[in-house]
């Protein structure tokens, strides 16, 4: 059976029920029925359930218990923390997502109890509260004036599976689970749990929670993580790196049911209202993404996979994105930097690459691209590494009963290769001190690839981690290591990975990008609702493989791929078998990786500001239309188009030479930036249009300001002077105005100035620009080419039209007053 092994899997079968009344054989749940006791203390509540009903005395004997704690780390948050054994619960060895408490907030939540006691109710601010009731035991989740979700009867329960034996036991033989079951209003609509590609909305779905390297056409993937968020105004984490499982609606139609093996379970309801709001919060939890540095929104070309080259080839490459007027920022080598069978040595192949660290240094100095260089964290048995890994315990080892405790090895991907036990402090050091050799050699970056095939049966680890647990979380240890060893030689701001597989707290050391899809429009769309997803569970940032990884792309897939991965957070040319540089494609190929390339560095004092906001709120810099749009039902389930930033609407063209692309348009006149187009539509409207391919949708919204380039700027990389000679880009601006901000260059997570536009009169457009800017700066006007524009106020100048006749003004002070009049 080709590429199976039986350290991937958990042997399990959640869908304990069949319909309302039956439990399959050999499965037994005992519910929390009826409250016995609740304990108030310190703004929190603990509650003893029982799973029967105690009529009198003798009930008591042989009734197993059910206890919950209800709390809430910070305002807007509910923590529920439910356990049956409560030994085999706190020592169950599982590594913890870190959490993040505000130590200077003196917040505390509150709790209330009812006259007659059977009512117990938390809150958790001003507007969260988690209610709840003694007989029968339940809990209301509450957001203002009504119910998010509840656990309603029999919805926290202690599971017993006698069909798959716990591993390691003799005598109870049994797989014990913890589930909660969450109610689902009529109408909701569920989203996230990672990079999931299938279908956007995730009712109806079976979701288990647990990385493997599947490709981008499957359930699986490569980013896993345990928590989604609804629409209807709340999100919900669970806190176990361990195999989650979600039934969305898809064992019980008006539940969540979420299941957890062991003995206990805690989660966290988080509510909004709004969705911005809910990531917000949540990553307050488990972490901000770092803020990458502003080279990293560049163009990076690789050499692909299994592809030959030396460096020769490289410098080829290089030269010829030049000699076509396509901006590069980045180079990355991929595997076969190393010799065959030698990975991880963490060596350049002499044979190819005779002198690295001069040739390194060389492409920098001629071209002026940063470079990064394919690893992962296995050792081939081929590797000079490995015998000195083995010897020092520095790879995950089997337990001593098996194979007498060697390292774990395998064949599937290098021969004999070990895997680097990140849980091993010194093991750590010495896998660091490889990637600061490398560092020191002029590498900028890391493509930090695998992660995911993590043994979970007969193996240990070196601090005793529960290895089921560890499946999952070894990602984390994995990229925190590898993203910590780039700031700490480079400095804040500078680390950048290029990962693939994340569990929660990944999202703090990126970017992220969309693995090994195929070269078709389907793996395009199936790759964007993947990071739409991924957006929507705490990633900042991320990015997918221009073209489709598998397989050789026709000129068509490549050109509308160009298109959508310049307007993502991060653009990368990557590919299997075959180069990814345009000229191999056709002619016209080069023209639109050229022109998208260029949009994609004018367009850097905007996209940086939305880095930030990333980096400070959680909020991702690509946003599903339900971020922007949560009350439109239509924008809430849109999976083939998003935000980039606030401003700016783009829908990927899925279709070849006809150009046909249908996509939803929300309330409002929205302006054509590529085309000078006004779509309008009173209440939402989907609109069929025709785009060749040096075009797609890419749409202003009403009342927008967008920060840019100036119009003679000729720049080459992302990395310039935003807040000098920029120009502002305003539409339909409203009495109430839009305000935006241009980033600091000099100083990357800070705001150099603000922009602020606003109708002061009728047809009178008033812009002020604060804080740390130079003159000349520009002012362009969108949809002013059928208009009459004149100063009104200010000193400024008509300095010319665009190539779709909008006006732009030269201004040389702080305000200026326009005045906007039909021709």
């Amino acid at each position: 059976m080709e590429h199976y092994s039986i350290d991937r899997h958990v042997e399990s079968d959640t869908r304990f029920s069949r319909g309302m009344w039956e439990l399959k054989q050999g499965v037994r749940i005992d519910w929390a029925l009826e409250n016995l006791k609740s304990v108030v203390s310190d703004g929190e509540i603990y509650s003893l359930a029982a799973t029967r009903r105690i009529n009198n005395r003798g009930d008591t004997l042989n009734c197993p218990t059910i206890s919950t704690i209800v709390s809430s780390p910070r305002e807007g948050i509910v923590g529920v923390e439910s356990y049956h054994h409560v030994s085999t619960y706190k020592n169950n060895k599982e590594p913890k997502f870190l959490k993040y408490s505000d130590e200077k907030s003196s917040y505390r939540a509150n709790v209330v109890t009812s006259e007659d006691e059977s009512v117990n109710t938390l809150y958790a601010g001003a507007s969260t509260a988690a209610e709840i009731t003694s007989k029968p035991f339940a809990i209301d989740f509450k957001g203002k004036d009504k119910v998010l979700t509840k656990l309603g009867y029999k919805s926290i329960g202690f599971v017993r599976d006698t069909r798959f034996e716990k591993q390691g036991a003799t005598a109870d033989k049994a797989t014990t689970y913890m589930t909660v079951q969450l109610h689902l209003s009529v109408g909701e609509k569920l989203f996230g749990l990672g990079e999931k590609f299938g279908p956007f909305v995730k009712n109806g779905q079976r979701v288990e929670v647990w990385n493997e390297d599947g490709g981008t056409s499957s359930e699986w993937g490569y980013k896993s993580i345990p928590f989604y968020l609804s629409n209807r105004g709340y999100g919900v984490f669970v806190d176990s790196p361990s195999n989650v499982v979600f039934e969305l609606q898809s064992e019980r139609t008006t539940r969540v049911n979420i299941t957890v093996q062991g003995e206990g379970i805690k989660y966290y309801i988080i509510h909004g209202p709004d969705p911005k709001t809910i990531l917000q919060r949540y990553t307050d939890l488990t972490g901000k993404p770092a803020l990458p540095p502003a080279w990293t929104f560049g163009l990076w070309l690789t050499t692909s996979f299994t592809t030959n080259y030396d460096i020769d080839t490289v410098s080829s490459f290089i030269q010829g994105m030049k000699d076509r007027n396509i901006p590069l920022g980045t180079f990355h080598f991929d595997c076969f930097w190393m010799k065959g069978f030698q990975w991880c040595d963490f060596e350049f192949d002499p044979e190819y690459f005779p002198d690295a660290k001069k040739s390194i240094a060389e492409l920098k100095k001629k071209f002026g691209v940063k470079i990064c260089v394919w690893i992962n964290s296995y050792i081939g048995q081929e590797s000079k590494l490995f015998a000195e890994a083995d010897d020092k315990g520095y790879l995950i080892r089997y337990v001593p009963q098996v194979n007498n405790g060697a390292s774990y090895q395998t064949d599937l991907w290098q021969a004999g290769m070990g895997i680097v036990d990140f849980t091993n402090p010194d093991a750590c050091k010495w896998y660091q001190s490889h990637l600061e050799k490398l560092i020191d050699m002029g590498v900028d970056s890391f493509k930090t690839d695998f992660g995911e095939r993590i043994p979970i049966k007969d193996i240990r680890y070196h601090d005793g981690s529960d290895p089921v647990a560890m499946h999952n979380y070894y990602t984390l240890l994995y990229n925190k290591l590898v993203f910590e060893t780039l700031e700490s030689k480079l400095g804040k701001n500078e680390a950048c990975l290029f990962a693939r597989s994340a569990t929660t707290g990944g999202q703090q050391y990126p970017v992220h990008w969309g693995g090994d899809c195929e070269s078709t429009f389907e793996a395009m769309a199936e790759t964007l609702r993947g990071g739409l997803s991924l957006c929507l569970s705490g990633f900042g940032f991320w990015s997918h493989d221009i073209g489709g990884f598998e397989g050789d792309p026709n000129p068509a897939i490549y050109k509308r791929w160009c298109a959508f991965g310049l307007l993502s957070s991060h653009s990368r040319l990557h590919g299997s078998t075959s180069y990814r540089v345009p000229w191999n494609f056709d002619d016209e190929a080069s023209v639109v990786l050229s022109k998208f390339t260029k949009l994609k560095l004018s367009l850097m004092p905007y996209l940086y500001k939305f880095a930030i906001e990333a980096h400070k709120t959680g909020i991702p810099v690509m946003r599903a239309l339900m971020l922007e749009y949560p009350h439109d039902p239509t924008a809430v389930t849109a999976d083939t188009e998003y935000f980039l930033g606030d401003s700016l609407l783009v829908a990927p063209v899925f279709t070849g030479d006809d150009g046909n692309v249908t996509y939803y348009v929300p309330k409002g006149d929205w302006y054509g930036w590529l085309d000078g187009e006004v779509r309008s539509t009173t209440s939402g409207e989907w609109f069929d249009e025709v785009h060749d391919y040096k075009s797609l949708p890419l749409l202003v919204r009403p009342n927008s300001i967008i920060v840019t380039a100036g119009p003679y700027a000729n720049h080459k990389s992302t990395v310039y002077d935003w807040n000098k000679e920029f120009m502002v880009n305003i539409y339909d601006v409203t009495e109430a105005g839009a305000v935006t901000e241009i980033p600091d260059p000099e100083t990357p997570d800070e705001l150099a100035a603000k922009v602020i536009a606003k109708k002061s009169q009728e047809h009178h457009i008033d812009i002020k620009v604060e804080g740390k800017f130079s003159k000349p700066y520009y002012v362009k006007v969108l949809d002013s080419n059928d208009k009459e524009l004149s100063v009104v106020k200010g000193d400024g100048k008509i300095s010319g039209k665009d190539e779709l006749g909008n006006t732009i003004v030269e201004v040389s002070s702080d305000n200026i007053v326009l005045k906007s009049l039909f021709n």
